[in-house]
């Protein structure tokens, strides 16, 4: 590893016994190589720490920080930007799958067009055997040069997973670090998007993984959720109205913050105003992972063959 690699990769991870070496294989197996890979444990209890060590002493890209408590979600997702070195970041979880060519094309993707802030790729979920349960059509309008557009796009859109996508740290630093109420990491995103606009590789390169531990299966309520963002909200002063109020308050605040003209400030607001006051269409807000299953069939790509490389090349 360089002393200032190009990519940070920030992998926050609280007992992720299960899925987290294949998720290590994954990242440390890509053709894009100029990169640190950052993960903090936050306080795990299960066999966490000693895989993390065994794959630190294998590979010097890896830093591994242990936290001696268990600060939450959102300050140890926060904490690994913090702990970033590269121009550029990108945020991994410890259960999830990627194509091996991910980091090398959303980097391109960047260097291609200097005025786009953050890359993706196309995704599917996939369940906890790694086979396909949802392939996902990405509709959000972030690709837009119109700031109004982007942001109502998620608003009203379905939300997609560019949280995990390739980011300019720049960029990320000038928004507000992400807080933990209900759905922040939507605001959070919003916020980026207001700053720049986004670029969605068209080749199906990550695989989001979806099973029973996931942090928003084993916590169904909007409460029970927060609490695990930050054990902070689980005093008397965050009842699930003040997280739901946050939200809404968030959207306003990145607006505010947002470097944009009258006009497009203007404009934002009233996209906000719609969809207070407004339903959206059917489905809008869901998670992907959330939809109902479909034909794995329908996809043409082998889980296993992409992310392993056997897609026209040797394993």
């Amino acid at each position: 590893m360089t002393a200032h690699p190009r990519l940070s990769i920030g992998l926050p991870v609280y007992n992720g016994e299960e899925y987290l070496a294949e998720s290590l294989d994954a990242l440390l197996g890509q053709t894009y190589e100029d990169f640190e890979l950052v993960v903090s444990d936050n306080a795990s209890t299960d066999g966490t720490q000693d895989i993390c060590r065994r794959y630190a002493a294998k590979d010097t890209r890896i830093r591994y920080l242990r936290l001696p408590r268990n600060i939450g979600a959102t300050p140890n997702h926060n904490h690994v930007f913090a702990e970033s070195r590269g121009e550029l970041f990108k945020w991994a979880s410890h259960d999830d799958l990627y194509a091996r060519d991910l980091l090398r094309r959303c980097v391109q993707a960047l260097d291609e067009r200097p005025d786009v802030i953050l890359a993706h790729a196309d995704q599917a979920v996939i369940d906890g055997d790694g086979q396909v349960k949802v392939p996902y059509e990405y509709t959000l309008a972030t690709a837009s040069p119109h700031p109004p557009e982007r942001f109502r796009s998620m608003l009203f859109e379905p939300g997609g997973d560019d949280f995990y996508g390739v980011i300019r740290a720049d960029a990320l630093r000038r928004v507000k670090p992400m807080d933990s109420y209900h759905h922040a990491d939507r605001t959070f995103v919003a916020e980026i998007a207001l700053h720049g606009r986004f670029h969605q590789v068209p080749e199906l390169l990550y695989f989001r993984r979806d099973h029973p531990t996931r942090a928003e299966r084993a916590n169904p309520s909007k409460r029970s959720r927060c609490v695990n963002l930050d054990p902070r909200r689980a005093g008397p002063l965050h009842p699930t109205p003040r997280l739901l109020a946050e939200y809404v308050w968030g959207f306003a605040s990145a607006i505010r913050r947002a470097p944009l003209s009258a006009a497009d400030r203007r404009a934002c607001y009233r996209h906000l105003a719609a969809w207070m006051t407004s339903r959206a269409r059917p489905g809008a807000g869901e998670r992907v992972e959330d939809r109902a299953p479909v034909d794995p069939g329908l996809l043409t790509v082998s889980v296993d063959a992409v992310v392993a490389g056997r897609e026209g090349r040797p394993a």
